[in-house]
């Protein structure tokens, strides 16, 4: 009987380099179609893509129906509203919400600032911030509201109470002509905004001949040497030593802080 061939002898006792071919069908039916799933996932996320897109540009759902204001102490709701002019019934998403400040704000003077937003899902909210009159101006038997960055923002016609004057009275000093009319403006704002609290009250008008020459009229006949703007806490702390030192004063000088002055009439 003839023995192994040497093919057979070569290949006796060797391990097979793969799994047994049923495991590699179990395997094959187990493994996920990918090409299935890719496709799956790409549609799915187009639907979804879609439906975003038609929920905020065209269901009725998400559209402007509403302008909420707040804010407002001077000025009324509806001529805030009318300022921003928000065209209602558009996607809220399409609103152009820096379109609206920029109206609110060239339109309504009053207002300092104004935020603007949606609230979700019907309304543009819009919280505003007035201006507050820290002086007046008067011109031609009017009045103008000047705020604290010295801004004219309102004119009236009749003065309002509780809002000191400002006299503007500039020399020919080289100050004078640098600032200008505008700069000396601010410069006495600035100083009506450094003024102790009941001083503040008290101030009628302020007489402004230069940058460093800014005078207070108080109520009862009494006066106030201010100088600029300049180291206003210094000077408004100086000031309410001496007002308390010499109530029976009517004149003060704190243009040097460090060395003020007080005389009676």
């Amino acid at each position: 009987m003839a023995g192994p061939s040497t093919a057979e002898r070569g290949t006796r006792g060797m391990t097979p380099s793969g799994p047994p071919p049923r495991l590699l069908r179990v395997r094959r039916r187990l493994r996920p179609p990918r090409r299935r799933t890719l496709l799956v996932t790409a549609v799915a996320v187009t639907l979804l893509g879609a439906g975003a897109v038609w929920l905020l540009y065209g269901s009725s759902w998400l559209r402007t129906e509403r302008v909420r204001v707040a804010g407002t102490t001077v000025l009324t709701v509806e001529e805030v509203r009318d300022a921003a002019d928000v065209s209602l019934n558009t996607p809220l998403v399409t609103v152009d919400t820096g379109a609206i400040e920029h109206r609110v704000r060239e339109r309504l003077k009053r207002i300092a600032k104004v935020d603007v937003s949606r609230s979700w899902p019907h309304t543009i909210s819009l919280v505003v911030t007035e201006r507050r009159p820290e002086a007046i101006v008067e011109e031609g038997g009017r009045f103008h509201e000047v705020d604290a960055t010295g801004v004219r923002f309102s004119t009236l016609s009749k003065r309002p109470k509780g809002v000191p004057l400002l006299e503007m009275e500039p020399d020919r000093s080289p100050s004078s002509r640098h600032f200008g009319p505008t700069g000396l403006r601010r410069e006495a704002v600035r100083v009506v905004t450094q003024l102790p609290e009941k001083v503040r009250q008290d101030t009628r008008s302020l007489r402004v001949r230069s940058y460093d020459s800014i005078t207070l009229e108080l109520t009862g006949g009494r006066t106030i040497a201010w100088g600029s703007g300049e180291r206003g806490e210094a000077k408004a702390k100086a000031l309410t030593a001496l007002m308390k030192a010499r109530p029976d004063a009517d004149h003060f000088d704190v243009q040097a802080p460090s060395a003020p002055a007080v005389s009676r009439s």
